[in-house]
């Protein structure tokens, strides 16, 4: 497949999702209409092992650089500098995968949120899109620029759409001016992130789906899943005494007394707290939907110019969906209509339990809910597979290494004077043609103090200041039978592996001591 990659590069296009439930698409058993992401799984692949890092800065880091984000400063650890977590910046010998490609002759495009140090434009794209200052409001379009330049309000703005007319307009230049050169686009839409916006015609496709509620939808997407033979084992129960993963009370009691913090039976809540419930999912349900349609319009922009055949198509999500709740930006009005401009609403632990069906927790942990992506690949040039599944364990640092092998595209053995160290991630290319076993030996998490480590069919995970747990995911992916006391040599064998990975991070983390200067200067960092 390289060869033949090298006579003619396949154009790349990455599509991140922003906290998008393991089961909310169609095609990973969910009742959202999705059916452009749906055509591509039915016309490539679906892993159904794939892995991110539980929170957004550490999965973008993971794609664009191929290391763990804690190697590179983009997730906190102690003693590391330049602030850790998403205000880390980059070692010197860690660049994105645009510097890569660019080098190897590609365009590159950006399109949504980055969340990633530097700029995008100091970073080797040739034009981007960029979602900043945060997301706190869907329809407006403060703090987005356009190349750097600040986009003015427009009418009817609604940065899911915003996000790909910018992407629409990048292809068609290039389609015009570039047709030569192969291209790598970086598509990063904020859905479904809080807060829960959505224009109205598109809420109202879902006004009375999710009246049953959570426990029924979990059951259904649950039973889904296990005929099209994605998962096999069973649906753990809902978590009912877990709840956000910070607390923030004042904010709950803003929103009114139909609010509810922890994914209890929905029969034990009134008939208002359902109805309120319920129009929440449908919000959720209405970004992803409008995600699609705007995907199909990019998909559709790629076969008018040509590039639809030889174009390798990813998409999988940052984290799994959020039980976070929190009032920001403009605050919460409670008399506008749900999912307008002036309202502030979270999807809350209820509805992010049956969005990541069929595993346990959410956003931030590193069970299998909060770190469970669906995965889609498509390429009909280079993919023959139509509709079949992968089960290869694969992380979004397996991203980078497999584009390289697919376009040719090299990194260089010393970058700025600095070694280039081996990085951790994988390519998958031989899993397009089959399901082939993963060469990893493990896979790593950490975040928030919250761990784990995946080797072969075990994984062992813990909650921040918890204890070790056990699971053998070929029978119990759900995490549902901790194995731990009945397993200690195996909880003492991964646990020192998951350590001596931590050893070794923090000094590959300090490797270049000097912080490298994000491109653009400290003036564009503070501004970010």
């Amino acid at each position: 497949m390289a060869s033949a990659a090298l006579a003619a590069p396949p154009n790349i296009l990455i599509i991140l999702a922003d906290d998008l439930g393991y089961s909310d698409l169609g095609c990973y058993g969910g009742e959202v209409a999705t059916p452009h992401l749906d055509a591509l799984a039915q016309g490539g692949l679906r892993f159904t092992q794939a892995y991110n890092t539980a929170r957004c800065w550490p999965s973008r880091a993971a794609v664009m650089t191929g290391y763990y984000a804690q190697q590179v400063r983009r997730d906190l650890l102690p003693g590391i500098p330049s602030g850790g977590g998403n205000r880390g910046i980059r070692p010197a010998w860690a660049p994105l995968m645009s510097d890569f490609l660019r080098a190897a002759g590609y365009r590159n495009y950006h399109s949504g949120k980055w969340h990633i140090d530097g700029q995008p434009l100091g970073n080797a794209f040739d034009h981007s899109f960029e979602i900043g200052g945060g997301q706190s409001n869907f329809f407006k379009a403060s703090g987005n620029t356009d190349d750097g330049v600040p986009n003015v309000q427009t009418p009817g703005y609604y940065v899911t759409t915003a996000t790909a007319e910018h992407s629409l307009k990048y292809l068609r230049e290039h389609a015009a001016k570039f047709s030569g050169q192969p291209f790598f686009h970086y598509l990063c839409f904020t859905a479904p992130h809080f807060p829960l916006h959505a224009p109205a015609l598109d809420i109202a496709k879902y006004r009375d789906r999710y009246r049953q509620g959570w426990n029924v939808i979990a059951e259904e997407r649950h039973a889904r899943l296990k005929k099209m033979g994605i998962v096999t084992h069973a649906l753990p129960a809902m978590e009912r005494d877990v709840g956000p993963p910070y607390a923030f009370p004042a904010d709950i009691e803003k929103i009114g007394p139909d609010e509810v913090n922890r994914p209890v039976p929905w029969s034990e809540l009134s008939g208002s707290q359902q109805r309120f419930q319920a129009d929440k999912m449908a919000i959720h349900a209405a970004m992803i939907d409008r995600m699609d349609q705007e995907i199909g319009r990019v998909l559709a922009q790629l076969k008018v110019m040509g590039a639809y055949e030889n174009t390798l198509i990813l998409f999988a999500s940052d984290n799994g969906a959020s039980a976070e709740m929190m009032v920001r930006g403009d605050g919460h009005d409670p008399a506008a209509p749900l999912g307008s401009a002036t309202t502030f609403l979270c999807l809350g632990p209820g509805w992010s339990s049956a969005a990541n069906t069929p595993f346990r927790r959410h956003k931030t942990w590193v069970h299998e809910g909060g770190i469970s992506t669906p995965f889609i690949a498509h390429w009909p040039a280079g993919i023959a597979a139509r509709g079949e599944l992968r089960r290869r364990p694969t992380h979004l640092v397996d991203i980078l290494p497999t584009v390289l092998e697919l376009t040719g595209a090299q990194i260089p053995a010393r970058i700025q004077g600095f070694t280039v160290p081996a990085p951790p991630g994988r390519s998958f290319a031989a899993a397009l043609k089959k399901d082939v076993s993963a060469p990893h030996d493990y896979l790593w998490w950490e975040h928030e103090g919250n761990r784990a480590i995946r080797a072969g069919d075990w994984k062992l995970v813990a909650l921040k200041q918890g204890d070790w747990e056990l699971y053998d995911l070929a029978a119990d992916r759900g995490e549902s039978k901790n194995l731990a006391a009945k397993n200690p040599e195996k909880v003492g064998e991964l646990a020192a592996l998951w350590s001596r990975h931590f050893e070794e991070t923090v000094k590959l983390a300090m490797s270049d001591p000097r912080p490298a200067e994000p491109a653009g200067g400290a003036k564009k960092r503070k501004q970010k």
